[in-house]
């Protein structure tokens, strides 16, 4: 078997030059016979942060906007023009829109399976649904173990701990799996106030901005992967679970007055804050909720659960700035073009560090799978 991986960074390689390593079954071999799966000169530099929108986050007040549909459904926030011409995103977003050109956006996400949290958050962060009590690793999980580390720092870590009480009791994705309990995300407390006062004036005083603060340390610091969970529990608070009732009391006002700017100001910041620090080209930054929210606003002036279209934000990494992955429906209801799988998330996240999770394997019930069943989205670089 033979892994594919990205092209190394501030290389211009066209997807038929993608540098191919030797690829090894993950589960259940030894760590030496793991780590030939991705041993590479460059590999080493690399570090991603993966930002979890936990609550699932509103596709229409985010990144696909509908200006022309219906008010009960383009909902109360206006589009606004970004950086790369004829791409607009949400006015609750105005710094990430001038920022635009730097990064990729996905707006054809889409799963089938059961509407609630867990399903999606296992999916973004393994690839799999938990079945007959199988487990999958969390992608940070398999890049730990698949390379060899030499840092004081965790080559993995959950901010600001693991999620917890999203809805329904079933697993998250934030473990190591198969590969066992030692191998899950390490829980870490940073302190943001020995950062200077620009500093963290720039990312906001709020708990996204902390978080990603904290993110940005680690990773300078060494560790490879970082998952910012911007919510850990979802019960009673609000957040990006915007039913407006009481299984979620956020409304889509809440997402204008306080969670998009949240949002929009801190990444926005952690992407300038990465470049002036050299760090950007070598980290890769994804920003993705577990499902997206019913195109027609409910009674509550809230969306409900919507897994049939969600969109993300990809920058870092070398992506193509100004990207646009796949395209929704005039409703943001349904893909219209290039249907993009979860499951792909974590493929990609795994491919950035050199590893194809569909060479990768693992044993279960006697059988031999591919470790995720998705292809990484190559869309995302340079043809």
């Amino acid at each position: 078997m033979s892994a594919a991986v990205q092209p190394m960074v501030g290389e211009v390689v066209s997807r038929r030059e993608f540098l191919r390593v030797g690829g090894l079954g993950v589960v259940g071999l030894s760590l030496g016979e793991q780590s030939a799966l991705a041993r590479t000169a460059w590999t080493h530099r690399r570090r991603a942060i993966f930002i979890l929108m936990a609550g699932g986050a509103s596709q229409l007040e985010t990144f696909d906007p509908k200006p022309d549909a219906p008010a009960s459904i383009r909902g109360p926030l206006k589009a606004i023009a970004t950086s790369v011409p004829g791409v607009f995103l949400s006015e609750s977003l105005p710094m990430l829109a001038q920022r635009l050109d730097r990064c990729a956006v996905i707006r054809s996400l889409c799963h089938d399976w059961t509407p609630i949290h867990e399903t999606g958050q296992q999916l973004l962060q393994t690839g799999r649904v938990v079945q007959r009590g199988v487990r999958f690793p969390h992608f940070g999980s398999v890049i730990a173990h698949t390379h060899e580390f030499q840092s004081p720092v965790p080559a993995n870590a959950v901010l600001p701990r693991v999620l917890s009480d999203t809805g329904v009791h079933r697993l998250h994705g934030q473990s190591g799996g198969l590969l066992g309990d030692e191998w899950n995300p390490a829980e870490v407390g940073l302190d943001v106030a020995q950062e200077p006062e620009n500093i963290r004036h720039a990312y906001g005083e709020s708990r996204f901005g902390r978080l990603l603060l904290q993110a940005r340390q680690m990773v300078e610091r060494g560790t490879r992967c970082v998952t910012v969970n911007l919510f850990d529990a979802l019960h009673q608070q609000v957040t990006w679970d915007c039913h407006g009732d009481r299984c979620g009391p956020a409304t889509l006002f809440d997402y204008r007055d306080a969670l998009c700017p949240q949002f929009d100001r801190a990444v926005a910041a952690l992407l300038d804050d990465l470049e002036q620090r050299g760090l950007l080209n070598d980290t890769l930054v994804v920003a993705a909720g577990e499902f997206g929210r019913t195109p027609r606003i409910n009674g509550n002036a809230g969306r409900d659960h919507w897994t049939r279209c969600w969109s993300a934000l990809v920058a870092g990494g070398g992506v193509t700035g100004g990207a646009v992955v796949g395209a929704s429906d005039a409703t943001a209801a349904m893909p219209v073009s290039d249907p993009v799988s979860p499951a792909q998330i974590p493929a990609t996240l795994l491919a950035w560090f050199g590893i194809d999770g569909q060479a990768a394997t693992a044993s279960v019930a006697e059988r031999t799978i591919p470790l995720i069943p998705a292809a990484p989205l190559s869309a995302l670089w340079p043809a």
